[in-house]
């Protein structure tokens, strides 16, 4: 999770919220948009975070494997 898709999360929720106070759906959706982006760029990081988990841990069983 990082600071900026926080950001967008939250910037989202205020669009969306404005939105619904003024009843204009159209920016409703624009929230929405905005807020899935931020929880699709947390999805992307935490994909990327594992991904390279098991690289390094693959390196590390490689390493050892050569030591023997």
């Amino acid at each position: 999770m990082s600071l900026d898709n926080e950001k967008d999360k939250l910037a989202g929720k205020a669009t969306e919220l404005k939105g619904k106070v003024t009843g204009d759906k159209a920016e409703e959706a624009k929230g929405k948009a905005e807020g899935f982006l931020g929880k699709a760029k947390d999805f992307v990081d935490e994909t990327v975070d594992k991904a390279k988990d098991k690289f390094d841990h693959k390196d590390d069983q490689d390493q050892s494997d050569d030591n023997k």
